[in-house]
């Protein structure tokens, strides 16, 4: 019987992984894929994820791996500057950077440094039976007995779906297109990430790496048209943003819709734990997916360090992760909103512009700040 099993290998998952190793406990984690390989595209871990990681041993490897990104700009179709975030204050109080990196280094990163011997791939799970302990059916025909269950596996979570019965997936009405290309950036964009609001569509990119760059595109449901090319959507915008379209191979180019989880009541039962999307999907507006899953399985280590029963760390774990988890949904679905305006933009424009720096600079520690 396995004590501890984490179903998905996701950032969250393997994260998890990689404290309670430290820990010295018991665990294996459980992945659906076939391997864990390059796929995906760009992310962004901000500085209560690089906290985390300094702590895991993990910083450098990961700075390394990725690219050091000292800002965050939105500007109009032009590139004219609406707002600014300038976080070199806030790197030298918590001793980290914003890093941009390619997903599936930074998994890579976390694979390794747990071992393999803890990751089982090939491994989706059908079913989940609670008896007196867990029982999980996996689709190769695998069945294993477990104490201890956390879900790690996502939005469309098996185990939410399965034990709770209960999440509403919401659809924000807007798709996204995000692509990976070889473009040689001009060096005033190497340190920055940006993000372009236009008439209810939106452009970001941001360098990852000496020639990779990440970018993603958005536009309102209803303007989406199968007969457009993506380059057609944006031709209003700065030459930069077509000549990085254009640079973009088809292949590597993944078309979404924007979703989140409404807020559920209760996020374990009875030895068994949702983190990550599974508990508090968000959209992708304030850039905290994966570093609230990584955010989820530090508070998680920290309640180790007292305390040795997985129930009462469990109920402790929502009781201190529900109202910055609820900010960060809310807060991330307004800005989602705001952006995609189709009118009064000029207007929404003019008064961010009156925003000081400081303000903005309040709300981003707001989130890096970590709990305990």
């Amino acid at each position: 019987m396995n004590s501890i099993s984490i179903i998905g290998a996701g950032i969250g998952g393997l994260t998890l992984g990689n404290v309670l190793k430290q820990h010295h406990l018991d665990f294996t984690i459980y992945e659906s894929a076939p391997a864990i390989k390059p796929v995906g595209a760009g992310i962004m871990m901000a500085v209560n994820a690089m906290q985390i990681f300094d702590q895991l041993g993990l910083k450098e490897k990961i700075e390394k791996a990725g690219n050091i990104i000292h800002g965050i700009s939105i500007t109009d179709e032009k590139l004219k500057p609406i707002t600014k975030t300038n976080i070199s204050e806030l790197e030298r109080k918590y001793n980290s950077c914003n890093v941009a990196i390619h997903r599936a280094e930074l998994q890579k990163i976390l694979a390794e440094n747990i071992g393999s011997e803890h990751i089982k791939l090939d491994h989706s799970l059908q079913q989940i039976e609670k008896k007196e302990h867990y029982f999980l059916h996996f689709e190769n025909g695998q069945k294993i007995e477990s104490n201890i269950v956390f879900g790690a596996d996502g939005i469309h979570s098996n185990i939410r779906n399965q034990i709770f019965e209960t999440g509403t997936i919401r659809n924000a009405k807007q798709k996204c297109w995000r692509g990976l290309t070889d473009f040689e950036l001009p060096e005033k964009y190497h340190h920055q990430a940006f993000e372009i609001w236009g008439n209810g569509k939106r452009f970001g990119f941001v360098k990852l790496s000496e020639k990779k760059v990440y970018w993603y595109a958005l536009i309102n449901e209803k303007k989406f048209n199968n007969n457009l090319n993506l380059l057609d959507y944006f031709s209003d915008f700065n030459p930069l943003v077509l000549h990085i379209l254009e640079s973009t191979l088809q292949e590597d180019i993944i078309l979404n819709d924007i979703i989140d989880l409404s807020p559920i009541p209760k996020w374990y039962s009875e030895n068994l734990c949702l983190i990550g999307d599974a508990a508090h999907a968000t959209t992708p507006n304030m850039g905290q997916g994966a570093c609230q899953a990584i955010e989820d399985s530090y508070i998680i280590g920290k309640l180790l360090e007292k305390h040795k029963d997985f129930n009462f760390i469990f109920e402790q774990f929502q009781k201190i992760r529900r109202k910055k988890v609820d900010y960060i949904v809310n807060t991330s679905w307004k800005i989602g909103q705001i952006s995609q305006w189709e009118q009064g933009n000029s207007l929404r424009n003019f008064f961010m512009r009156l925003i000081p720096e400081t303000t903005n600079q309040k709300l981003v520690e707001k989130v890096i700040q970590l709990e305990l």
